[in-house]
């Protein structure tokens, strides 16, 4: 029987695979808001579009391993209502790492701007074209969405501190 004192662990891959996905798109978060700042020092924008590329790869990656593999149990202390609110922001998460990139891909594809991948390869363009309705929702969505991942992180974030420091239980340390 699993007790609260005892730390059942995501998988490595889980692990690695959350940590890159996870910095990756707090970097890109902050290329994003800062972008015409940053302009002065380097191209922000290749490299955003490049890292947001890169956290669709890993994140179909990460569906893909999700699905194959069972994550750890929540604590059985834990309220249903937490479990249940746990469960859907992660799923909800899924939905954005993929969701994100994928209308940047499609908004950066009806641009003139070159798309490559750090500057090592191209990376081909989808067939939409400026001012068409793809083109248009996905620049609304991929806007809308990557502001909303500024209040679900310092959910997701809150919760495991809270979990950690307040609660004592092992919801943090499963993914470290």
């Amino acid at each position: 029987m699993i007790t609260d004192t005892d730390v059942v662990k995501y998988s490595a891959v889980a692990r690695v695979l959350h940590w890159a996905i996870a910095i990756s798109i707090i970097v890109n978060i902050a290329l994003a808001l800062g972008h015409d700042a940053l302009d002065a020092v380097f191209p922000a924008m290749p490299v955003h579009k490049a890292i947001g590329i890169t956290v669709l790869v890993l994140s179909i990656l990460r569906l893909l391993w999700r699905l194959g593999h069972t994550p750890p149990a929540l604590p059985h202390h834990m309220p249903f209502w937490q479990r249940r609110l746990a469960h859907g922001l992660h799923w909800l998460f899924y939905f954005m790492i993929i969701a994100v990139p994928l209308s940047g891909w499609i908004m950066s594809s009806a641009g003139t701007h070159p798309l490559n991948w750090f500057g090592l390869f191209d990376i081909p363009k989808l067939p939409a074209s400026k001012g068409s309705f793809a083109a248009e929702v996905a620049h609304e969505g991929h806007e809308i969405m990557g502001l909303l991942y500024i209040p679900l992180i310092a959910l997701h974030v809150g919760a495991a501190l809270y979990h950690h420091f307040v609660r004592g239980d092992q919801v943090l340390r499963r993914m470290l």
